[in-house]
């Protein structure tokens, strides 16, 4: 992966999150807004994890979220190693996680504000990106672990 490629998702994915939850915090509060019959978006402070489980333990996802940083920071060049696919989910997942660390830091909690009426959890752009980018990291480990066992057999 280009050495400027895994930055420039990391700030962008990290700067459109810190915009939509300044948008939320300004416009949502106390004023869900209806986008379609099964979508809204609504104000929800989270200080758990995934659909509000373990709610109130914003200190010890602090501590979670930094070691989960640094592991990837760590890690970094052997998961670019399994080729675009993994270096992009890798990217992903460290612009959410650092965007949802940067909410608990600052405000205690974790703005939350995509409501889908068939999904049982409001959530937000960090969520997202570190959802599609586990799927994508393990894909792309994933998919090269299978062309390199073919290529010894």
């Amino acid at each position: 992966m280009n050495r400027f490629i895994s930055p420039a998702i990391v700030l962008s994915v990290f700067l459109l999150d810190r915009l939509s939850k300044a948008r939320a915090l300004d416009h949502l509060f106390g004023r869900p807004v209806q986008v379609l019959p099964f979508f809204q978006l609504t104000y929800a402070e989270n200080t758990g994890v995934a659909f509000g489980m373990f709610h109130g333990n914003n200190i010890f996802f602090i501590v979670v979220s930094v070691g989960l940083i640094t592991a990837l920071l760590f890690f970094r060049k052997r998961i670019q190693g399994y080729g675009l696919v993994a270096g992009t989910g890798l990217s992903l997942v460290l612009a959410g996680a650092l965007g949802n660390l940067y909410d608990r830091i600052a405000y205690g909690f974790v703005v939350d504000f995509f409501d889908f009426s068939f999904f049982p959890a409001v959530f937000n752009v960090a969520d997202s990106s570190i959802t599609a980018g586990a799927f994508l990291m393990a894909f792309g480990i994933r998919d090269t672990g299978k062309e390199g066992a073919a290529g010894r057999a």
